[in-house]
């Protein structure tokens, strides 16, 4: 029982922080490798294998606990929320990035991990996808900003969006341009 971990949403201005945590089966996946390095399409192709064959995980920091923890203490949280959800307790838990929540479980980081180590490869499409599909239902509900196709990334469409509409209530407000466009 050996959880891979990684999360997206750190650097957007809108939205959640989406953790997942995924345990492979014995047979593994093939095809698996950092999510921004798969298209769209490989990477929804992944993620129903991922979710029908492995021992998943998913956990999401808000908007609000972004804004009042900060995004690497938020992201932590999620990470936690993550592994939780899995229902199991892992032996060991590989972790994407260069440190691991304060948790009881057994853990290590992994610079690049999510290219290094299949269960982080997982746990990185599973996050990205599941994150990506909240942004694309974000955006129905928050016309104008662009998030089905920015995912709440400061693009300069965004942030156009931003300075004319004002934020929305999914913007983080602790992050500068969201921030500054507060006080416009």
């Amino acid at each position: 029982m050996i959880a891979g971990v990684d999360e997206a949403g750190r650097g957007p201005l809108a939205g959640p922080v989406v953790a997942a945590a995924v345990v492979l089966c014995p047979q593994g996946l093939a095809g698996l490798d950092d999510s921004k390095k798969l298209t769209a399409a490989r990477r929804d192709v992944l993620f129903a294998e991922i979710s029908a064959r492995c021992v998943v995980g998913v956990g999401i920091a808000s908007v609000e606990e972004i804004d009042t923890l900060n995004i690497l203490w938020a992201t932590m949280l999620a990470m936690t929320r993550a592994v939780e959800a899995l229902g199991h307790e892992p032996v060991e838990i590989l972790v994407d990035g260069n440190r691991c929540p304060k948790w009881r479980w057994r853990s290590r980081a992994v610079i690049g991990g999510d290219a290094l180590e299949p269960c982080i490869s997982a746990a990185s499409i599973i996050a990205k996808v599941t994150r990506d599909r909240m942004m694309r239902e974000a955006d129905a509900a928050h016309p104008g900003y662009g998030w089905a196709s920015n995912k709440g990334y400061g693009s300069a469409a965004h942030l156009d969006a931003l300075n004319r509409l004002g934020p929305s209530p999914l913007h983080r407000k602790s992050f500068a341009p969201v921030a500054q466009a507060l006080l416009l």
